[in-house]
């Protein structure tokens, strides 16, 4: 089997995510693979999710050709609304996350590493485009922070690392990262594997990560 066939796909890593999302919490969802957690909202549970950019209760994407051009979330994604969904300035917007009113946020990565450092807006590279967006906001005001990403890079390297080498997004934040082949908690000794994706063993799985895994208790 090729690896491109073994894990789980980009839908089923923001399902198992959105299955960790308790009834009732407020959150943040980042751009690319995160987004997707909002069409997984388990049966007989509500999330009201928050948008950067001034929305609170937005619903799933619309179906091809329903949606409205003008309700997009912050990665200019069209999306629904849900009954009861309210509209702010983008300040008011940033003043509910700064303050700690959000209870999770799910972003995207270039790079975690075992101690929870975050870099996702920049290779650092000359000539990157600096994207930073909410994110450092968000991992210093929103409780918990989890990580969508693919294990490793399309070139094969390891995305979860000893230390950054990416412009950092912020320290100790991370909590919990779901890649395409595990699910792993940030915890005081580094990488804890909390569960594998299917077809996936441990030994391979630390093959592709750029520090030690912490086998499941």
């Amino acid at each position: 089997m090729s690896d491109s066939r073994i894990g789980l796909t980009r839908d089923e890593m923001a399902q198992r995510c959105a299955l960790d999302i308790p009834d009732g919490a407020y959150v943040n969802l980042g751009i690319g693979i995160p987004e997707r957690v909002a069409a997984f909202v388990p049966e007989g549970r509500e999330v009201i999710y928050h948008t950067e950019n001034g929305l609170l209760g937005m619903g799933p994407p619309p179906e091809p050709g329903e949606g409205d051009p003008e309700l997009i979330n912050a990665g200019k994604q069209q999306v629904t609304v849900k009954p009861g969904a309210a509209y702010f300035h983008h300040a008011d917007s940033f003043a509910m996350i700064r303050g700690g009113h959000l209870d999770v946020c799910v972003l995207g990565a270039l790079q975690v590493a075992q101690s929870g450092d975050l870099a996702n807006w920049s290779t650092g590279a000359p000539g990157a485009i600096p994207a930073v967006g909410g994110a450092m906001d968000l991992v210093a005001g929103v409780k918990t922070v989890y990580v969508i990403t693919q294990h490793t890079t399309r070139d094969g390297d390891a995305k979860l690392v000893e230390s950054c080498t990416f412009p950092l997004t912020g320290l100790g934040v991370v909590d919990r990262i779901y890649t395409d082949l595990a699910v792993i908690d940030i915890v005081d000794a580094g990488f804890q594997v909390v569960e594998l994706s299917p077809g996936v063993s441990f030994e391979y799985a630390q093959e592709r990560t750029g520090a030690e895994l912490i086998p499941r208790e």
